[in-house]
């Protein structure tokens, strides 16, 4: 029996097999296969930095869901970022995102800042045109002001959970090829331990092998652990 630990915390089309993907919306009745690479457990051709700090990719908010109840410590969010198909990722890899505006200290650009991908690369519309991020808004509870410090709210994941529909967001990537999920051995177990957001990863993977019509999935002969501590 095969075994893969993986482990996470907070923190061009061309390489695959050349058909056309849906148009985002699209209602689908097929199988995901068409951002596959051959054979399907292959990663050599990977991509990685695509889009970089100088030439970076924008993409469009489809939608931003809070996705805690209303009395959780502090506010996660979901949110779809609509990239045409124009920036091919696969699960276990992250996008940078480059907040807007400038750095109070020294007047330049905010650096980017990783967020692992939380959908397998059809996304959750299972198009091939969509990518989402698992987001935590970092707060700072002041104990003198009684009260959230503005001043100390971190600026991308702030940035993020108040998008809406339409919002551009400037991003690089895809980044990482250590998370990848090894796919080449069906009767592999995956034990996966995550912390907080550190889920977003691994929502990719099991939608991969549980949820959709992919090659992996109809080969899959393993058992997926998944364990989650806050």
């Amino acid at each position: 029996m095969k075994v893969a630990l993986l482990a996470a915390t907070l923190a061009s089309a061309s390489a695959f097999v050349p058909q056309s993907a849906p148009k985002f919306g699209t209602s689908l009745n097929l199988k995901q296969d068409f951002l596959e690479y051959s054979p399907y457990y292959d990663h050599s051709a990977v991509k990685v930095n695509t889009f970089k700090n100088k030439a970076p990719f924008t993409g469009k908010v489809v939608s931003t869901k809070r996705i805690v109840g209303p009395k959780a410590t502090g506010e996660t969010c979901h949110i779809i970022i609509d990239h045409n198909g124009d920036f091919p990722y696969i699960e276990g890899q992250s996008w940078g995102v480059i907040p807007p505006g400038n750095r109070e200290k020294d007047g330049k650009p905010h650096a980017v800042r990783l967020y692992s991908i939380a959908s397998s690369r059809y996304g959750d519309d299972m198009t091939g045109s969509t990518g989402s991020l698992c987001v935590r808004r970092a707060t700072y509870w002041c104990p003198e002001l009684k009260a959230d410090d503005p001043a100390k709210k971190g600026i991308c994941s702030n940035f993020l959970c108040d998008t809406e529909p339409g919002a551009e967001v400037v991003m690089t990537g895809p980044a990482g090829k250590v998370m990848l999920m090894p796919e080449e051995d069906p009767t592999t177990d995956y034990i996966m331990v995550a912390t907080g957001t550190g889920i977003a990863p691994f929502r990719g993977f099991v939608r991969r092998l549980f949820m959709e019509d992919t090659p992996a999935a109809e080969a899959y002969k393993g058992e997926a652990w998944l364990f989650l501590g806050v």
